[in-house]
């Protein structure tokens, strides 16, 4: 059940971080601060991600 919740999370995180990047790289930035926080927004969403998976690869043991 968890593996479906962090799943179906990941999913829409990496769609965040993909459309995010993509803003980026296509000059979608009308200032440094707007790049500042899109970089921010994307790191934080990376951050999430990773604890997510370290929390699922945590419970996986558990279930061992």
């Amino acid at each position: 059940m968890i593996r479906q919740f962090v799943d179906a999370l990941r999913k829409e995180i990496r769609k965040d971080m993909n459309n995010y990047t993509n803003d980026v790289a296509a000059g979608a930035c009308k200032s440094f601060e707007d790049y500042q926080k899109l970089c921010g927004v994307i790191q934080g969403l990376a951050l999430a991600e990773s604890h997510m998976l370290a929390l699922l690869s945590k419970v996986d043991n558990d279930n061992e």
